[in-house]
């Protein structure tokens, strides 16, 4: 019989290969500073899609919304014509972020109605035309498309990303590293793109298969280091692969100018209640890890090959995934696991004061998740999209 071998030794994380620039190798040029955060501040950005009022189709009107709405750093423009992003300052709590965003949100929305259109927020629209979506007029999105072509023009997607505030380098790559083994608990909560192009996927979130086709998007790599992601990124610019750092668009990456790590993977979200539960479980779960580094501990961590099929699984099944817990490949149904893992947090939560938000998590999967609910509406309507699109519309609630 074959002897099991410990999990400490059956995987490790793989240090620099050799022929790999250590950081004293680097030129001065490419080393990153990391501003860091003293306190474990939180940053929200919540991508909302323009849908006409009559037809529930898309509509290209983000730059004539931006414009009435006028000089506002939290309203930002996106790479298509029919999308809006809502951002909130720098807050210290999740209920802080929502009152902030709430806020924003209240005024475009009154400019949306006004020009006869909704705000609407899901992974994917259920019925549009990819072709029919305009490219925002701005150099950076020129070359992308330009670069990507076919893949590049099919983005028509939408999510959610989560800045938490870290206080120093070092610790950044370890806590990216071990969060992967909660990507699946996150992605599955937040799945909302069923449909494509009028068609059920087949898939919880049909938008994380999508995203991860461009260059440099996807699953982050497994560093540990600061000086590692360094060496990469100056691999990246030498090769030409990217001109500037925000364009390695990983599911989780470091923002080095602000401090953070941001968390990039989760699907649009239809409502205050849904995001501020996912923003709290975001928040507990890289402030847990921060933590734990400073009492010494050797974070977590998984074989990239099972963090990559937990994606898969939690993209392709939402809430019914069965998704791998460890190294030593044990496994757990997702909303088990979620169960445990809010319960674990909770002191994290009293700290942060976000209990109640965090609590919601488990209203999700009691109550379904969006991909859910939007399946439940196209059955109950005999394949009506436009009422998907009408109840997805409805749930946002100021």
């Amino acid at each position: 019989m074959a002897r099991r071998v410990p999990t400490s030794r059956r995987w490790r994380p793989v240090t620099p290969a050799a022929g790999w620039p250590a950081v004293s190798s680097l030129p001065r040029s490419s080393r990153i500073d990391f501003a860091g955060s003293y306190r474990p501040t939180l940053g929200v950005e919540w991508e909302f899609a323009l849908v006409d009022a009559v037809t529930r189709d898309l509509s290209n009107e983000a730059a004539a919304v931006i414009a009435e709405i006028g000089e506002n750093p939290k309203v930002h423009k996106e790479l298509l014509r029919n999308t809006v992003e809502i951002v909130t300052g720098v807050c210290n709590s999740v209920p802080e972020a929502m009152d902030d965003l709430r806020g924003s949100l209240v005024t475009a929305q009154q400019v949306v109605r006004d020009r006869g259109m909704n705000l609407f927020s899901a992974g994917t629209h259920p019925f549009a035309k990819w072709s029919a979506a305009q490219l925002t007029d701005a150099p950076r999105y020129a070359e992308l498309i330009k670069r990507t072509q076919w893949w590049g023009r099919q983005m028509v997607i939408w999510g959610v990303h989560v800045h938490v505030g870290v206080s120093s380098a070092h610790k950044v790559m370890p806590i990216i590293s071990s969060l992967l083994n909660q990507f699946p608990h996150l992605l599955a909560l937040s799945a909302s793109s069923p449909f494509w192009d009028g068609e059920d996927t087949g898939y919880a979130s049909n938008r994380a298969m999508m995203f991860q086709q461009l260059p440099t998007a996807g699953l982050p790599f497994q560093f540990r280091q600061w000086s590692e992601f360094e060496g990469f990124v100056h691999d990246q610019k030498k090769t030409g692969i990217i001109d500037h750092i925000n364009e390695v668009r990983w599911d989780i990456r470091p923002s080095p100018h602000l401090g953070t790590v941001e968390v990039r993977v989760c699907d649009g979200v239809s409502n205050l209640r849904e995001l501020s539960a996912l923003v709290a479980l975001t928040h507990c779960l890289i402030v847990d890890l921060d933590r734990r580094l400073d009492a010494g501990e050797e974070l977590p961590m998984m074989p990239p090959w099972h963090v990559q099929e937990n994606k898969w699984r939690a993209a392709r099944y939402g809430l019914d995934a069965i998704i791998i817990l460890d190294a030593d490949s044990n496994e757990r149904l997702v909303t088990e696991d979620l169960d445990n893992l809010v319960d674990r947090l909770q002191p994290v939560a009293k700290s942060l004061g976000c209990v109640d938000e965090l609590g919601s998590v488990s209203e999700i999967h009691r109550l379904g998740a969006s991909y859910q609910r939007q399946r439940r509406v196209a059955e109950e309507t005999d394949g009506d999209l436009r009422a998907v699109v009408d109840a997805i519309v409805g749930e946002l609630e100021l």
